[in-house]
């Protein structure tokens, strides 16, 4: 039996060509989860792994989909082994029913996390530039230096500290790490 696995990282994304990839490699079926490969609670993955039998082939996508460290890639290619069941990774043509695809999912995995590693790299390299730069990541902050002025003022003129939040439209907890408790009148 054929058995698929299809991850996107946010829900946002589209899992539908993956899942029809599987359809096409007849996996009888497919389990999915919308998750990080980072993150180690991914039931889908779980699942699938559950329903695997001796004789079984694990199909995904791509190897990425599976996860980004080439050791629990390995870790995990390797328990599937011990149990005489194959892997299959569609777009990088392994098939580890064979030892040429043993030896292409090893060089594959190497390849998949120097590429994550690249890409953290890089992601790391941008956000400095841009901090040297004067930008900062993140959401836009709540409590404008206006807002901040005006809050104390309020504060200053007795308005509880409830109706200042309400009035700036921000929450409590808020308008304490700007303004903090301490500082009050």
């Amino acid at each position: 039996m054929h058995i698929g696995y299809a991850r996107v990282s946010t829900s946002d994304q589209n899992i539908n060509l993956q899942k029809e990839a599987l359809e096409i490699a007849a996996c009888q079926r497919i389990y999915e989860d919308h998750t990080s490969s980072t993150r180690e609670d991914r039931p889908g993955l779980h699942k699938a792994l559950e329903q695997l039998r001796e004789g079984d082939t694990f199909v995904v996508w791509k190897l990425d989909r599976l996860g980004r460290n080439v050791k629990n890639l390995i870790e995990l290619v390797t328990s599937l082994e011990k149990k005489n069941i194959h892997f299959k990774s569609l777009t990088d043509h392994i098939d580890t029913s064979n030892p040429s695809g043993r030896f292409f999912f090893h060089v594959m995995a190497s390849l998949s996390q120097m590429e994550r590693e690249l890409i953290v790299e890089r992601t790391r390299a941008g956000l400095k530039a841009a901090k040297l730069r004067g930008r900062v990541g993140g959401r836009k902050r709540r409590m404008t230096p206006s807002k901040i002025d005006s809050a104390k003022q309020l504060l200053a003129n007795g308005m509880p500290p409830k109706e200042v939040a309400n009035n700036l439209g921000v929450s409590i907890p808020t308008l304490y790490r700007w303004i903090p408790a301490s500082s009050l009148p």
